[in-house]
């Protein structure tokens, strides 16, 4: 049994013990205050650590863009040049004709160019491989010819170019069921020989009829001389094709009218036109006999 001694030594240790105990329960207090201070200031550090951990990852984004759009730079000026082709012809096989520097060589398409939408006259863009990558519209400058006669198959045309050179070319797909007459200005593709366009003459267009017109002599007056020059000149090498054979006369190509407006050349053209066109249905049959030109100036 503990002394009297003994216990009074550990109620002063347990007091002492206490008193250690409040101080630290006072203290309590401050040291939440300066842990939520501390903490307070550790997310302030973290915040801003993940806003430049942002910025840096934003930064690297922008860099490795921008080496890609430099490699791709590097790679397109590394590549070696594309030529240029026309298109002249298509294969059953998806493949197609291509004339590229003096050469006609059978190319293959990229996927993604249609075989269908592909006309002949078309210009192409070949790779190293010589294949086609890109489809292009035709060129939009060429040699101006005049047509002579379209032939039986409907698709080459007896043209005449320079210094009266004859020549037969193929109409390109584009051109293809147009109404090719003779004397039509046509386009012409001199790499490929290839027809790629009809230009129009506005000079000659105007006064193009396509029906015949109901203006007859008697309804020019004054111009009785001139009208009678015009239907002999016109007329008699239509009506009388197997005298000027025997004589061996030449036949005008055409007549011009001269004069201010309103002095009668277009009736004129139209009178004649109305009874030559009478006159050789009489003699050979409706729509028959050859094309005349009467220029009106």
């Amino acid at each position: 049994m503990a002394t009297e001694s003994e216990l009074s030594e550990q109620v002063h240790l347990l007091g002492e013990e206490i008193e250690h105990l409040r101080s630290r329960l006072a203290e309590a207090p401050r040291r939440v205050r300066s842990l939520e201070e501390r903490l307070l200031e550790t997310k302030g550090q973290l915040s801003k650590a993940v806003a430049q951990n942002e910025k840096l990852s934003y930064t690297l984004r922008e860099a490795r863009e921008h080496i890609a759009t430099l490699r791709d730079e590097v790679d397109k000026l590394s590549q070696p040049p594309s030529a240029y082709g026309v298109v002249v012809g298509k294969n059953d096989d998806r493949t197609i004709d291509v004339l590229t520097s003096g050469r006609k060589m059978r190319v293959s398409l990229h996927p993604d160019i249609d075989h269908e939408m592909l006309d002949r006259g078309a210009e192409v863009v070949l790779n190293e491989s010589m294949n086609v990558v890109m489809a292009r519209t035709s060129e939009v400058t060429g040699e101006v010819v005049t047509a002579r006669q379209v032939m039986d198959d409907g698709v080459r045309v007896l043209v005449v170019g320079r210094a009266d050179e004859e020549r037969v070319c193929e109409l390109a797909d584009g051109l293809r069921g147009t109404l090719i007459r003779s004397g039509d200005h046509l386009r012409l593709d001199p790499r490929s020989n290839l027809l790629l366009e009809k230009l129009a003459r506005p000079e000659v267009e105007d006064l193009l009829l396509e029906e015949v017109p109901d203006i007859s002599y008697t309804d020019i007056g004054g111009l009785d001389a001139q009208i009678e020059e015009i239907a002999d000149a016109v007329e008699l090498p239509f009506l009388h094709q197997d005298l000027f054979a025997e004589h061996r006369l030449p036949a005008p190509k055409g007549i011009l009218l001269y004069g201010p407006p309103g002095c009668g050349k277009t009736l004129i053209a139209k009178a004649v036109a109305n009874s030559l066109a009478k006159k050789v249905a009489e003699k050979v049959g409706e729509g028959k006999g050859r094309s005349y030109f009467i220029n009106i100036k």
